[in-house]
């Protein structure tokens, strides 16, 4: 089972000072900075996925990628660019979600072969027009027309985008996006792209499911999938199933949530193969926007704020583990989270983190090389670190399935 990490542009600089919280002057950020597969021994995953719309910008709005990086990318190859180890894939797609509002997809399949092919992608996902909805019960005559007229746009462009690889002898793997609204729906969509010569086929529009919906789903899909048809579901990680979806052909998936959670979870920040905890909140006074707002609006007192932070500071990194520790810990975190006038509600939870110090028992070499700084909640650096290492968490989950093991394959030469 291989798991895809989608790019955002995340990475984190290696010379980072967290003492002072501060950048080195002479950093520059895309030839200095580090990928998780970089910074981490070994790659948290098996390859990355990147979509046209980050690149590229899209209905929405502009990109991620600077008019310089995205020359870069197109320069480089997503190979040199990612600066990626032989052993990390690499997938295109044309992030569908950024253009779901729109009646058809404002990409045309030559553009996006245009994208793949000149960025040198291992393989590459067809052009695909989302369906937000499920309606298990619902016939193919009594479907909402537009849910229809969107998987009838995705197969067509399916069709178009094997055709044009064919013709062109590309190198590119093909998959076929499949979409639809439910289990027999998603079959019927599976079958045709198999008749196109898709071996490969990327399942949409999952995320929202419940996993049982998913399951009924692979089910009905499994009656007409080919023995040599590989499964992947896009932006779905259910680890506790995957052994299962695994027995339906399910042979990868891709999904931001394990490193999300770091930073955007109430509560689910840091994680162990058994268990999640609570990052420890300690704002940054003069780089936290709502902060840095209530000091503006006079309902914090910089002053105050100021010196309770390097107070919470001090004691996190003389944090020993003792109940004392935990103690004094817990009380300045207290005392920060109401100068600060946040959610004091983490604090009843900071205990079982503090006690449990998870950090100290990880392999990883972010928590080696950074102990405590992980834990806290504080600013992109530490963040995103974290985030990292929850996908190294992932990672060590999906080597353990008794189905699949998490493990790099053969890569196309691009030459």
């Amino acid at each position: 089972m291989k798991f895809y990490f989608p790019d955002s542009q995340d990475l984190v600089s290696p010379t980072y000072d967290f003492q002072h919280d501060e950048y080195s002057p002479l950093r520059v950020r895309q030839r200095d900075d580090l990928y998780a597969h970089e910074i981490l021994d070994t790659p948290p995953y098996s390859g990355i996925l990147v979509s046209k719309s980050i690149v590229d910008g899209a209905m929405k709005g502009a990109g991620k990628y600077t008019i310089a990086q995205r020359a870069r990318l197109y320069r480089l190859g997503v190979d040199r660019f990612f600066r990626l180890p032989q052993a990390v894939e690499s997938l295109g797609d044309n992030g569908a979600f950024n253009y779901v509002d729109e009646l058809v997809p404002p990409v045309t399949v030559d553009e996006t072969l245009d994208f793949y092919v000149g960025c040198g992608f291992d393989a590459g996902v067809s052009v695909d027009h989302i369906i937000f909805g499920y309606a298990p019960q619902a016939t193919f005559d009594d479907v909402d027309p537009a849910w229809s007229e969107r998987r009838r746009i995705t197969l067509r462009l399916a069709e178009e985008f094997m055709a044009r690889v064919s013709e062109q002898n590309l190198k590119l793997q093909p998959v076929g996006a499949a979409q639809g609204w439910s289990p027999k729906s998603f079959a019927d969509s599976v079958q045709q792209l198999q008749l196109m010569g898709y071996q490969r086929i990327a399942l949409g529009g999952m995320v929202p499911l419940k996993t049982k919906d998913i399951l009924d789903c692979l089910r009905e899909i499994d009656k007409v999938r080919l023995p040599t048809t590989e499964l992947h579901l896009l932006g779905v990680t259910r680890v506790d199933s995957m052994d299962l979806f695994s027995e339906f052909g399910v042979t990868s998936f891709d999904s931001t949530s394990a490193f999300r959670q770091a930073f955007m979870d109430d509560r689910n920040n840091f994680h162990t193969e058994s268990d999640s905890f609570i990052a420890l909140r300690v704002p940054q006074v003069d780089g936290n926007p709502a902060l840095k707002r209530a000091i503006l609006a006079g309902k914090v007192s910089q002053k105050d704020a100021i010196a309770q932070e390097r107070v919470c500071l001090r004691v996190l990194r003389e944090f020993d583990g003792s109940p004392a520790a935990v103690h004094r810990a817990m009380t300045e975190l207290d005392a920060y989270e109401t100068i600060c006038q946040t959610n004091r509600a983490h604090v009843s939870e900071y205990e079982r983190t503090l006690t449990a110090a998870p950090w100290k028992e990880c392999r990883c070499s972010l928590c080696k090389n950074l102990g405590i700084e992980i834990a806290i909640f504080r600013g992109t650096e530490r963040n995103k670190r974290r985030g990292f290492h929850n996908m190294s968490v992932l990672a060590s989950k999906m080597k353990k399935l008794k189905s699949n093991v998490l493990a790099p394959t053969s890569r196309s030469n691009h030459g």
